[in-house]
């Protein structure tokens, strides 16, 4: 069995579940120290781990992936079908993102052996809890970064190059109306307004959907969680019993009151932050359109929360260039888009290496995972072991 798929295996097997990483990261480690390669982890459990420069006049490339899984600590029975590794349908396999660390661990230890091989250093991240908190890349000491360019090792499809990623923000409107009253002897009372139709009329003409989208695919998008309003409050708890609460609560909620509050919740995602600020505009300016219609009978509160900043795409080249050419080497097809969701690319984007250079991370796939976050996870070995080839096509043209 190739090396690269014998150290996928043998992580594959430990089970480790967001901040239950323990058990993984000391071998992890083990392996590091048995090659002679410097590791170490920091005060919050990631691991760093560094090859040193042979040529100091280049700069070094950090690798990053994250060590915990979706999944228990169930034991993981790996299942080998030809070319597609998978466990026995119990539980997750965890490719994502053992692949990445494998890849990674494996990359340094040729690099370290090859002693002629001029370069400007390897650094290696290892982070916890990226699949639950993101708590591992938050609790990251990026002022000891030695690198500016970082390719995270972390998407599902060989080939994909993502230059920039969706922002994730919430936005919740809340409706109040001043007067309420019983719905048959104060209906034809012109002060009494229902909340529950003031949120009707803003959400039917908020955006939603594909607000923006370029080359790349979407920009800019909203979505509509929920609309809550109205006399729900002793429906709530029984309602979780039943087979269709929304359903129930709808049937059973009080109807006979003029309600006084209701809220819709949405969701606003963005690779660019100039567009994520105008859509949040757009969504405050609609408060206004809507309450100049019912003037002071109402007030409308529109509140956000920012859960991931946007990983906008940067104006530095560098990486889709060397991407470009690294991928005609290894013969697979590069795939340079954008991705509408999360990952650490947003949190290293943000940040500074301990020089004060702006980080610059890519998104990258060097494996077909399917099924990623279930029981029919599985990883194609082929495309696995042609992912590592790019890999390392990628790192030798970055030290050209």
């Amino acid at each position: 069995m190739d090396k690269l798929i014998e150290t996928f295996v043998e992580l594959a097997k430990i089970p480790s579940p967001s901040l239950g990483e323990d058990k993984v990261r000391d071998r992890i480690l083990e392996m590091l120290e048995e090659e002679g390669i410097q590791a170490q982890k920091d005060g919050y459990g990631n691991i760093r781990a560094f090859v040193n420069a042979t040529d100091n006049t280049k700069k070094p490339l950090l690798l990053s992936a994250h060590m915990d899984v979706v999944g228990d600590d169930s034991p993981v029975n790996i299942v080998v079908n030809g070319d597609i590794i998978e466990t026995d349908k119990q539980r997750t396999l965890g490719a994502d993102d053992k692949a990445g660390i494998a890849a990674a661990i494996r990359l340094a230890c040729e690099i370290n052996k090859n002693k002629d091989l001029k370069h400007g250093g390897l650094e290696l991240v290892f982070t916890r809890d990226e699949e639950q908190g993101m708590t591992g890349i938050h609790n990251l000491d990026f002022s000891k970064l030695e690198s500016e360019y970082i390719l995270v090792l972390d998407s599902a499809e060989l080939g994909k190059f993502e230059i920039s990623g969706a922002s994730y923000t919430k936005l919740d409107v809340i409706v109040e109306t001043k007067t309420g009253g019983h719905s048959g002897l104060d209906i034809d009372k012109k002060d009494r307004l229902n909340a529950a139709k003031v949120i009707a009329d803003y959400v039917k003409i908020a955006p939603i959907g594909v607000i923006n989208e370029d080359e790349l695919g979407v920009v800019t998008s909203a979505n509509l969680g929920c609309i809550v309003a109205g006399g729900i409050e002793r429906t709530l708890k029984s309602a979780c019993k039943e087979k269709n609460p929304h359903k129930y609560i709808a049937k059973n909620c009080t109807d006979n009151v003029i309600n006084t509050i209701a809220c819709a919740h949405y969701s606003i995602r963005s690779s660019n932050a100039w567009f994520e600020k105008e859509l949040i505009d757009a969504y405050k300016n609609i408060a206004e359109e809507v309450k100049k219609k019912y003037g002071e009978l109402v007030e409308i509160t529109i509140e956000t929360s920012e859960h991931l900043k946007p990983f906008e795409k940067s104006d530095d080249t560098t990486l889709v260039t060397i991407g470009r050419e690294a991928a005609r080497k290894a013969g697979i097809k590069l795939d340079v888009s954008s991705f509408h969701a999360g990952a650490e690319t947003h949190i290293y984007a943000n940040e500074k290496n301990k020089y004060g250079a702006v980080l610059k991370p890519v998104l990258i796939g060097i494996a077909d995972i399917k099924n990623m976050h279930s029981p029919n996870e599985c990883i194609n070995t082929k495309t696995y072991l042609e992912g590592y080839k790019f890999l390392k096509e990628f790192f030798l043209e970055f030290n050209a």
